[in-house]
C-alpha cells in the first residue's frame, strides 16, 4: 500500500482551549508538514479546495506550488479540485505549471466538492453540479492530451480558434482520480474514463463506500477499462489520526477533542453518525487507537476495499509540535506493517504512471519527456 497525507486546511479552534493559530501561521503548517513527511517516507501529499465554510483552502494551487519548492520526491495531489466550480482551461494552466515546477509529481483528485455554498459564490446552480463535472472534465482531458483544441458545450463559452494551453505538463498529461463521498455518479464517470477513483471513507459505515467502490468496479470491467490503471484511494475519517501508546490512551487523550469537534458539526445530511469516541474508534473509519489498533484497522478495510492508496489527515487543531509526532509515529510504526501486508503496484514499474517522477529525477527535458511519452503510449 501507499500512503498520502491529506490537508483540508480547515482554520479551526481547539474546541476545549479555544486556542487557534494564524491564518499565516496555518498555511506554513501546510508546508512544513509535508516537508516532514516527504523525509518521513510518505508518497503523496494532498492539498483539498474549498470555497465556503471554516477553510482556508481556497487557492490549493499556490500551497502545492510551495511544497513543490522544498521537496523532491513526493507526489503532489489535490482532494479534490473542485472541477465543477472552475474554469478547465485555467485548471489546465494552473496544475501543468506545478506539474512543471515539481518535474513531474502532480496527480490531480477532482469532485464536485463537499461543500453546497460553493455553486452559488461561482454563480452556478447546484442542480447542475454532476453535467458541470462531467462536461468540464471532458473538456480539461482534451486540453491536457491535445494541441490545437476546438470545443463547444453548455456551460462556458465555445474554444472556437484552436486552443493550446500553456505551460504543457511536464511528462505527458497528468494521471487523474476521481473523488467519491455520497453517490454512483463519480464512481461512474472515473469507470467510464477508466480513471482511479479516491473514496472519502470519512463519516459513513463502511457498507456505503462499499456500494460506491463496487459500482465503479463493475462499470470500470464493463467499459472494457486495462486493469493495470483500476487503483483505488480511501481516506481516514474525519477528526484526524491519533497514535498513542494504547488505544485506551489515545481514547482518553484526544476523546475530548473529536467529541466537540463532531458535536459542533451540524450540516443536515452530512454528519457523522459516529458521534462519540468509542463508537467512531469501533465501527467508524477514524484511525485512533494505538500503533497496532490503527494497522488492525487498515488492513480490515483493505479487505473490504482492496485499496492502494491509503490517505490520513492530522488533527490539525491540536498544537503542531505533537501532530508531527502522531506523522512520526504513524510512518515508523504503522506504514511498514501495511506495506508488508498490502502490497501495490501502483506508482511501481508495473503501473503506467509509475515513471513520471522516476523520469523526472533524471533531468529529462519538457521536449524529451513527451518525445519519451509520446513513444510510450
Amino acid at each position: 500500500m501507499k500512503f498520502q497525507v491529506l490537508d483540508i486546511i480547515p482554520h479551526l479552534e481547539n474546541p476545549l482551549t479555544g486556542e487557534i493559530v494564524s491564518t499565516a501561521d496555518r498555511l506554513n503548517q501546510v508546508v512544513e508538514t509535508a516537508r516532514r513527511a516527504e523525509e518521513l517516507g510518505f508518497d503523496s501529499f494532498s492539498v483539498g479546495e474549498r470555497h465556503a465554510g471554516e477553510f482556508i483552502s481556497s487557492s490549493p494551487t499556490t500551497v502545492l506550488a510551495a511544497i513543490a519548492a522544498v521537496t523532491d520526491r513526493i507526489r503532489l495531489q489535490s482532494g479534490v479540485t473542485v472541477l465543477a466550480v472552475l474554469d478547465p482551461v485555467r485548471v489546465a494552466e494552473d496544475y501543468a505549471t506545478i506539474d512543471q515546477l515539481s518535474r513531474g509529481r502532480l496527480e490531480l483528485v477532482i469532485g464536485k466538492g463537499n461543500e453546497v455554498l460553493q455553486y452559488p459564490l461561482f454563480g452556478l446552480d447546484l442542480a447542475d453540479q454532476w453535467d458541470l463535472l462531467a462536461e468540464k472534465y471532458g473538456l480539461l482531458r482534451r486540453l491536457w492530451r491535445e494541441e490545437g483544441v476546438t470545443w463547444s458545450g453548455r456551460f462556458r463559452e465555445p474554444l472556437t480558434e484552436p486552443t493550446t494551453t500553456t505551460p504543457r505538463p511536464f511528462f505527458g498529461p497528468p494521471r487523474i482520480w476521481h473523488g467519491s463521498a455520497t453517490t454512483l455518479t463519480s464512481a461512474a464517470l472515473a469507470a467510464k474514463w477508466g480513471d482511479p477513483l479516491f473514496t472519502a471513507n470519512a463519516i459513513q459505515p463502511r457498507e456505503n463506500y462499499q456500494v460506491l467502490i463496487d459500482h465503479y468496479r463493475a462499470e470500470y470491467e464493463r467499459h472494457g477499462h486495462d486493469s493495470k490503471q483500476q487503483f483505488l484511494g480511501s481516506g481516514s475519517g474525519a477528526g484526524g489520526v491519533f497514535i498513542a501508546d494504547t488505544t485506551q490512551e489515545a481514547i482518553r487523550q484526544f476523546g475530548p477533542v473529536y467529541e466537540a469537534l463532531t458535536a459542533n458539526r451540524n450540516v443536515p445530511g452530512n454528519n457523522s453518525p459516529f458521534r462519540d469516541i468509542q463508537h467512531a474508534v469501533a465501527e467508524g473509519p477514524a484511525l485512533v487507537g494505538s500503533s497496532e489498533q490503527v494497522i488492525d484497522k487498515i488492513l480490515s478495510y483493505h479487505s473490504h476495499y482492496g485499496h492502494d492508496l491509503q490517505s490520513i489527515s492530522l488533527p490539525t487543531t491540536l498544537p503542531f509540535e505533537q501532530q508531527l509526532e502522531i506523522l512520526e509515529r504513524f510512518a515508523l510504526e504503522v506504514i511498514p506493517a501495511v506495506r508488508a501486508a498490502a502490497p501495490t503496484t501502483l506508482w511501481e514499474a508495473e503501473d503506467p504512471y509509475g515513471s513520471r517522477p522516476k523520469l523526472a529525477c533524471t533531468g529529462a527535458t519538457d521536449n524529451t519527456s513527451r518525445s519519451t511519452h509520446a513513444h510510450a503510449h
